[in-house]
């Protein structure tokens, strides 16, 4: 049983839960119709509950949704839909940072402040299903608010899409690409090439980094040390691979397993190889 705060709009309302006394935001079609601050209610059938003690970058989840239009966390329910049905199981709580990023990107759009986002490619590439994804709601903007986003804003909410699957939030999976993106310009300026980045080779170097990114900051190690043959066999590739997991390590300020050297020489030494 629910007692109604505060009715938003018509899809969307702010109520206490009778059996814990807390504060949840109710979104489901039409529940907030004719709704009355008080008024008793039973869980609304199919609708989504969303607990307001979460907390943002930008402050708590109850400062936020008080401050905010309830069409954005539609939107952004309607983006994180999409995520579960794709992703399977997601971290819904990053539906008001979600939200609260694309209010900021909308005002932006509308005063004719879009950003530029050097990275883009990055994400696509590395958040691939995140990005397919994100892009779900370039037509859900367009219905609903009459507004285009560009390939830049929908890398962000891949981001964040990505957070709601993974135990990364989006200022770590941006540095993550951008560390990525760092590394991999060295090894272009060390060999001299330009890397395919449609090669099979680039992909899996690309990712090979990420998920290195992602092993430091999680403190996991690798099972096996292939450095002894990677260094003996590969020399250059083993002292570049060394010179780029120091620019991570100094990059994420964590420690990287030394056994990461020869897994990342071995990767180089492949798209090398493919781009003589």
């Amino acid at each position: 049983m629910f007692r109604v705060k505060k009715a938003l709009n018509h899809n969307t309302i702010i109520a206490i839960n009778m059996a814990d006394n807390r504060e949840y935001l109710l979104i489901g079609k039409g529940i907030g119709f004719g709704k009355k601050v008080s008024e008793r209610m039973e869980t609304p059938k199919g609708c989504t509950m969303y607990s307001l003690r979460e907390h943002t970058e930008r402050g708590t989840a109850m400062e936020l949704v008080k401050d905010m239009d309830p069409v954005f966390l539609e939107i952004a329910e309607q983006v994180l839909k999409e995520s579960e049905r794709i992703f399977g199981r997601i971290d819904w709580s990053i539906l008001f940072p979600m939200a609260d990023h694309i209010a900021f990107a909308v005002r932006r759009i509308q005063n004719n402040e879009q950003i530029s986002n050097p990275l883009t490619s990055d994400i696509r590439a590395l958040f691939h299903m995140e990005y397919k994804t994100a892009e779900c709601i370039r037509p859900i903007l367009r219905e609903r608010l009459d507004v285009e986003i560009d390939e830049h804003e929908v890398g962000y909410i891949a981001l964040h899409i990505h957070s709601a699957i993974e135990e990364e939030n989006v200022a770590l999976s941006m540095q993550i690409a951008q560390t990525v993106r760092e590394c991999i310009q060295m090894v272009e300026e060390a060999t001299g090439q330009t890397i395919d980045v449609m090669s099979l080779s680039y992909n899996r170097l690309m990712n090979h980094v990420r998920y290195m990114a992602a092993r430091a900051v999680k403190g996991e190690k690798l099972k096996l040390n292939m450095n002894d043959y990677m260094s003996t066999k590969f020399p250059e590739a083993y002292e570049l691979a060394a010179q780029v997991c120091k620019h991570l390590e100094t990059y994420l300020r964590k420690p990287l397993d030394e056994s990461e050297i020869g897994y990342l020489a071995m990767h180089i030494e492949r798209v090398a190889a493919q781009e003589e």
